[in-house]
């Protein structure tokens, strides 16, 4: 509530302007309560709770306080109206407030009025003044006293000045016309210095407060002899009007006393009085002789529009008395001032930067902007206009004061700022303008999400990767700025395979958005990885987005192959094997197997060791087959070492070590099969399955072919009673063996080595080369050297072979050389101790 009982005046201008108004005295004590804004604008507070009120940083705001939460302005320290306001019949506090409520700015000037209070008692310039007055001074002369001052105005200003009684002089108070009042002694009596030479009267002053205060000085007058004459003006009182942009020097005017005297009684001097003002004898300068008033210095009609002095004639006689003639000097306004300027945002604000958010709606309040101008009249008057950009525009607040609005809403992505420009024109002729830039930054909200490049990343890593090392980068834009648009990246975390943690395989930097493997990967347990990272802004609220990288785990020929058939236990396996099974029969498929893929798990088998040299194995399937029919004993055994290897980049390979045991079991029929061997590698790498059943059915029907005519021929003999072979050195003219099917005729031409070892203690082998025809089919191993039968290092055309004294007890032993020839390899027979009756059949 407003002091005094006196009701608030609030005027409305404009929507969202309004003026209030209030009073209070001066010197109320601080916390003294001025008036409630919230009440006297009918703002209900607890329907918003965000009502805040602020200055606008008013000048004069520093001695009024206002409460931020419902506008109840008090005192803030105590005020001096006459510091405030000097001489000042209205003293005025004005400045504006800001008030936000309902999500809306409004704007609020505020005038308090500081009312006198009576606390200042009138003073006169000293305590004493000295005057000298001729005896012959005329009844009715007016001699000019000190004006008192007092700080205070209105009625508690100077009402009336009095003296003490006394018969000769009187008092006359006069006002003056700046509505002052002054006091003039008046000579009552003649005076006459033989009686009396000087007086002492008591001057007072006195206000119309209540209670009223007071102030009082000494006169003393010596009264002098007379020079009878004195000057006079021709006008006691003069009026003169000087424009404000005169020069120094100018001539004002000129004053001129006369005085009838003779001589120096008669020659008169000019000066101001002593109770002329400092600044009127610092602005004016007086001729002592000729009387003229000139310009001393310049005027300004904004500063000062008028000066009171007086002008003082004395002549050069003796008791000279002096006249006086009042000058009041008007200064008229001339268009010497261009029109002010100010921008008061609503925000801090930097040198000629004014800010607001982009969130801010249309016709949201900005800036105040104040224009002004120090002349008068039409050359006072500014007209304003606010160019730059259409998205802003001046709305009239009150006076020549205007807001600056926004037409539109702002985005700073768009248009980070804007520059205007306000001019300000008066109507003086001519006209000054006044042209004043300033700057509009778009402060940032977060209104834009951090935004990937891709929705999906694929990136490949190789398996076995070290821990900590890199994968690839994300980067997702903001287009906000500062904390709006820092940009923290983190992984989303899930479970994978096996329930473990997303995050215990991949890390990504929460600044860069690096994404790091935090293991070594096994393509062998986890071929892909998914993770989802989020990208997470630094603003309030945040805002994120999130993108899919998909890490393809790159398979490494990391595994070695192993065994899984036959069982190994220390590395190696005994595998049975029938005491008779033929050339061609398979033995064993070795089964193996590599978690690689590809290349790296595509495996080969080899064999490595095989000192007999009775085996080979098919390089992609494993199987191994006998080169040769086998003649072992029950029980003996035949070992071979074979190599498993993948086709990686760098193959890796497990060796096995196999013991063929010769056992009772028989050969299955469907076992038994021929062998093809092309001439120039071990096995012909065919894949085309139709083609490797043809001939291995056909290698089984020869096969048992061969056998049946073995079987019979011996049957034969044994009947005829020739079972001592050792005996008979031409055993071979009538052996069935040699004669050979017809259907062998149209075959390649091979030659045919058999060897009869009787079973007499023998030194020599009778040998017998017999050219046949056979076929291909019947091949079975060569000298795996790729050369010609010709060539081959198993081959033996010389005869020299069957020279070599063996010292044996068997039975009988028989080699067929097939298309290429063969031979047992060196110590073959000491190595492979045959006791009893053995067999051994060697195939090529």
């Amino acid at each position: 509530q407003a002091p005094l009982g006196v009701t608030p005046e609030v005027v409305l201008i404009i929507a969202q302007s309004i003026t209030t108004k209030y009073q209070t005295y001066e010197e109320d004590d601080p916390g003294t309560e001025i008036g409630n804004l919230s009440e006297d604008l009918k703002i209900n507070l607890s329907n918003s709770s965000q009502t805040s009120f602020r200055f606008m940083h008013e000048a004069n705001s520093c001695v009024i306080q206002m409460r931020e939460m419902d506008g109840l302005l008090t005192v803030r320290e105590r005020i001096d109206r006459e510091a405030l306001c000097p001489l000042s019949p209205r003293c005025l506090i004005s400045f504006d407030v800001v008030v936000f409520t309902n999500e809306k700015f409004q704007l609020v000037h505020i005038e308090i009025e500081i009312l006198d209070i009576n606390d200042n008692s009138p003073q006169f310039p000293s305590n004493e003044r000295y005057i000298e007055v001729s005896e012959n001074t005329a009844v009715g002369t007016r001699l000019p006293l000190d004006v008192a001052a007092d700080q205070d105005v209105g009625q508690n200003y100077i009402q009336s000045y009095q003296i003490s009684f006394n018969s000769h002089f009187g008092i006359d108070v006069q006002r003056g016309e700046d509505g002052l009042k002054f006091a003039e002694l008046v000579l009552l009596e003649e005076l006459d210095r033989e009686k009396e030479d000087s007086y002492i009267i008591q001057l007072s002053a006195t206000d119309g407060g209540n209670p009223a205060k007071s102030g009082s000085m000494n006169v003393y007058i010596n009264v002098l002899d007379y020079n009878d004459n004195s000057p006079s003006f021709e006008k006691s009182l003069l009026k003169v009007e000087l424009a404000e942009d005169a020069p120094v020097g100018f001539l004002l005017l000129k004053v001129h006393a006369f005085d009838p005297d003779d001589g120096a009684n008669g020659e008169v001097v000019y000066g101001f009085t002593d109770d002329s003002s400092t600044d009127a004898k610092r602005v004016f300068q007086i001729d002592s002789h000729s009387g003229a008033v000139t310009l001393k210095a310049l005027v300004d009609y904004e500063t000062k529009k008028s000066y009171e002095f007086k002008i003082q004639a004395r002549d050069l006689g003796m008791n000279s008395v002096p006249s006086t003639c009042k000058i009041t000097v008007e200064i008229f306004d001339v268009n010497d001032n261009a029109p002010e300027i100010s921008i008061k945002p609503i925000t801090s604000v930097s040198e000629g930067v004014v800010y607001i958010t982009e969130a801010a709606a249309k016709d949201s309040f900005v800036a105040l902007i104040s224009t002004s101008d120090r002349d008068s009249g039409s050359n006072g008057r500014v007209t304003s206009s606010l160019q730059g950009h259409e998205h802003f525009r001046l709305h009239k607040a009150y006076g020549d004061t205007f807001m600056i609005v926004t037409t539109a809403t702002l985005d700073r992505e768009r248009i980070p700022e804007y520059n205007l420009t306000v001019v300000a024109q008066d109507l003086g002729s001519p006209p000054f303008k006044t042209i004043k830039l300033f700057s509009i930054r778009v402060s940032d909200e977060n209104d834009n999400p951090p935004l990937f490049s891709k929705s999906v990343y694929e990136v490949s890593v190789m398996e076995n990767n070290v821990p900590g090392s890199y994968i690839s980068t994300v980067i997702a834009r903001d287009w906000d700025v500062g904390d709006n648009g820092k940009v923290t990246y983190k992984l989303l975390d899930r479970k994978v395979a096996g329930g473990v943690p997303l995050s215990s395989y991949v890390s990504v930097h929460p600044v860069s958005g690096s994404l790091f493997a935090m293991r070594s990967f096994d393509y062998e347990a986890l071929k892909q990885i998914e993770a989802e990272v989020i990208a997470i802004d630094s603003g309030t609220p945040k805002l994120s987005s999130t993108t899919l990288i998909r890490v393809e785990v790159v398979d490494q020929n990391d595994n070695s192959p192993y065994i899984t058939y036959p069982y190994l236990f220390n590395n190696s396996a005994e595998v049975a094997v029938p005491y008779n099974v033929p050339a061609g029969y398979p033995v064993l498929r070795v089964k193996a197997r590599d978690v690689d893929e590809g290349a790296n798990g595509k495996l080969t088998f080899k064999i490595v060791e095989d000192v007999l040299e009775l085996f080979s194995i098919n390089k992609d399937t494993g199987d191994i087959v006998l080169k040769y029919g086998l003649t072992f004993m029950i029980g003996d055994t035949a070992e071979i070492k074979i190599l498993v290897t993948d086709n990686g980049r760098s193959p890796l390979s497990i060796t096995a070590s196999i013991h063929f045991l010769v056992t009772e079991m028989q050969p299955s029929e469907d076992q038994i099969v021929f062998v093809s061997q092309p001439t120039d590698m071990e096995y012909l790498d065919l894949d085309v399955s139709l083609v490797f059943i043809i001939i291995l059915a056909g290698g089984c029907v020869l096969l048992m072919m061969a056998i049946m005519i073995v079987g019979f021929s011996y049957l034969k003999n044994q009947r005829n009673g020739d079972s001592n072979y050792n005996r008979n050195k031409n055993v071979f003219s009538n052996n069935p063996l040699l004669s050979l099917p017809s259907s062998y005729s149209n075959m390649h031409k091979h030659k045919l080595l058999i060897l009869i070892w009787t079973e007499m203690n023998a030194d020599i082998f009778n040998c017998l080369y017999s050219a046949a025809e056979y076929s291909d089919q019947l091949s079975v191993k060569d000298s795996g050297k790729g050369d010609s039968d010709f060539n081959d290092s198993d081959s033996d055309i010389s005869g020299d072979g069957c020279r070599k004294a063996l010292h044996l007890n068997v039975h009988a032993t028989w080699a067929i050389h097939y298309p290429q020839p063969w031979r047992l390899p060196a110590g073959f027979l000491k190595q492979i101790p045959l006791p009893g009756r053995t067999l051994a059949t060697a195939l090529t």
